[in-house]
């Protein structure tokens, strides 16, 4: 039926959308058994294609601002799907361009806004210019990445020293949008003052490292002090001795020191119990927000409890991702409530993508190790979850990781590039009965078998494709 148009204005008979983003190459992909895990894949992946272009973006649409703080939290999310060195290279030239004289790195960089306050000088922002380095150096293996920026993050260290009261700090923005009683903004459910003190501790460590690969002995050990005085000063102002954990027990008040390895080590048990207890206790629930979550997925893995990780993100009833695909979402957004007056674009909180890889995939960096030289292969197997493939392009070549569970079986493929060792944890214990490409493992003779740990056989392999068969029992 046709549409009268008396003033004979234009007509638009076809539109066609493009999808702008940075030229950086595909690395990694990811499917497994759970179609919510599929669909939440998507979700964060469209926001961090939404958010790569000349900067490190939170939203495409409105403020189109490099904030810093995604870059070191998104980090591993996002190398293990898009080559980011060649990216984030640019983004530490950015800092140093916007680094004051005071050494202050603003939270935003190229600083095109000034804005005040917290919002321009939040350590949790800027300690970008230190962590990112050392990220890059550890994922691509380039040495050269921390001398180059070695001045930035002295200067930086040497600003937040500036402003530290007896090795502690109170300004930043802290565990931003997490979900408390209120409107999301400022950290509602950890104090202020223990995110900011967390990351200059961090940033100390780092810069002692960091030093000492370079050959500054002087800088290191002074570093190493500092730091050392730091965490005490923390535990005294932060950890509360008769209950066991941090601050008011959140989960970002626990995870993050648990984290950076500030938690003494009769204190650890009582931390992850709160952590996984506040957790349950809230049936299953986040209230990490854009600063702790990272932190809080990271140590729930380590320690054993990625069916806690399961749990909490294959709902879709209370805020988090499934929520917000529930909510209509196509996009990763802002709020864990999605709430329709903040943004529908945003990648900070997409953090559960390193886990996709690092946890179902198994593909897990040694510590020590850089640009996967030494890597493990450990997936969870948890929930409804009966199979994954997970592929990673990593800078020495493809790491594959595919299993499935079939008839009481475990069947794992994995490939090792050239240049690179792996070391293999099977659900396990009893080595014997593993089979590879139909031989017993002990009749493989450049497979080397560790002693069982924690249910599991761990067999050190170099590179090849391997086709591993266990018993499995869940």
């Amino acid at each position: 039926m046709g549409v009268s148009n008396p003033n004979g204005l234009p007509v638009i008979k076809e539109l066609t959308q493009l999808h702008v983003s940075s030229d950086s190459r595909a690395v990694g992909k990811f499917d497994c058994s759970n179609d919510l895990f599929n669909r939440i894949y998507r979700l964060i992946d469209w926001s961090e294609k939404s958010n790569l272009t000349h900067v490190m973006t939170d939203c495409p649409h409105r403020e189109k601002l490099g904030w810093l703080e995604q870059t070191h939290l998104m980090g591993p999310s996002l190398a293990f799907c898009y080559d980011i060195s060649l990216l984030f290279r640019k983004a530490l030239m950015d800092m140093k361009d916007s680094q004051t004289d005071d050494g202050l790195i603003p939270n935003t960089a190229p600083e095109y806004a000034q804005f005040p306050h917290d919002f321009r000088d939040s350590p949790e922002w800027g300690s970008a210019g230190v962590i990112l380095p050392w990220f890059l150096y550890e994922w691509y293996g380039d040495k050269m990445i921390l001398s180059d920026n070695y001045e930035m993050m002295r200067r930086y260290v040497d600003y937040l020293t500036t402003r530290a009261n007896h090795g502690l700090l109170f300004h930043g923005l802290g565990d931003w949008y997490d979900l408390g009683p209120n409107h999301p903004g400022y950290s509602q459910l950890t104090e202020r003052g223990l995110t900011p003190t967390a990351f200059y501790y961090r940033d100390l460590q780092i810069l002692a490292k960091t030093a000492g690969l370079l050959g500054k002995e002087q800088d290191r050990q002074k570093y190493e002090k500092m730091a050392s005085d730091v965490r005490i000063a923390f535990n005294a102002r932060f950890f509360d001795s008769h209950k066991g954990y941090y601050d008011k027990g959140s989960q970002t008040a626990n995870a993050i020191p648990m984290c950076f390895g500030i938690v003494d080590d009769e204190d650890h048990a009582s931390c992850i119990r709160q952590i996984v207890d506040d957790i349950r206790g809230r049936g299953n629930s986040i209230t990490s927000g854009d600063i702790g979550f990272a932190y809080l997925l990271r140590i729930l893995e380590a320690e054993g409890y990625a069916d806690v990780i399961f749990d909490m993100n294959s709902q879709s009833e209370k805020p988090g991702y499934g929520y917000q695909l529930k909510e209509g979402a196509t996009s990763l957004t802002e709020s864990w409530s999605a709430l329709k007056t903040a943004s529908h674009n945003h990648c900070m909180l997409g953090h559960l993508m390193e886990w996709f890889y690092a946890g179902i995939g198994g593909i897990r960096l040694d510590e020590g190790s850089v640009a996967f030289k030494t890597f493990d292969l450990r997936p969870d197997i948890v929930g409804d979850l009966t199979y994954a493939k997970v592929d990673f392009k990593s800078p020495l070549g493809l790491i594959s990781s595919y299993w499935n569970i079939r008839n009481g079986k475990l069947e794992y493929d994995v490939a090792v590039p050239v240049g690179a060792m792996a070391h293999v944890w099977i659900p396990c214990d009893n080595a014997s009965s593993i089979l590879e490409s139909g031989r017993s493992i002990e009749q493989v003779s450049d497979i080397s078998v560790s002693h069982p740990r924690k249910g599991y056989s761990i067999l050190t392999v170099g590179s090849g494709n391997y086709h591993f068969v266990s018993p499995y029992n869940k």
